[in-house]
């Protein structure tokens, strides 16, 4: 069963260099700009994952009662994670995961 640790906390953003406030009505755990996460939780909040690998956003769905709903693959272990759309997430990074043509080497800040 998933238990849900509140854990609200900004970030510097480790794919795009992009300082990301807390949500305030939720936990924050992705980028605002690249959609990006990292693969820290086995629930979500616990921070006890020992991947570290980068989660890239791979699909976006709409759900009627969650909104928007990014689909994750990580990029080091392969597993596979959704997350509800944050209000400031930046919308055109979402539509281009909708419509496949996001790429994350584009907000690579070490490129």
């Amino acid at each position: 069963m998933k238990t849900f640790t509140s854990l609200d906390e900004g970030f510097v953003c480790k794919v795009c260099g992009t300082t990301v406030p807390p949500l305030k009505y939720s936990s924050r755990d992705h980028c605002t700009n690249c959609l990006c996460s990292l693969h820290v939780d086995n629930n979500p909040g616990d921070r006890e994952n020992d991947c570290l690998g980068v989660l890239v956003p791979v699909e976006v769905k709409l759900n009627s009662k969650k909104g928007y709903v990014i689909g994750y693959k990580c990029s080091k272990c392969g597993q596979r994670h959704n997350n509800k759309a944050a209000a400031d997430d930046n919308f055109k990074t979402l539509l281009s995961v909708m419509n496949m043509t996001y790429d994350v080497n584009k907000y690579k800040k070490d490129k």
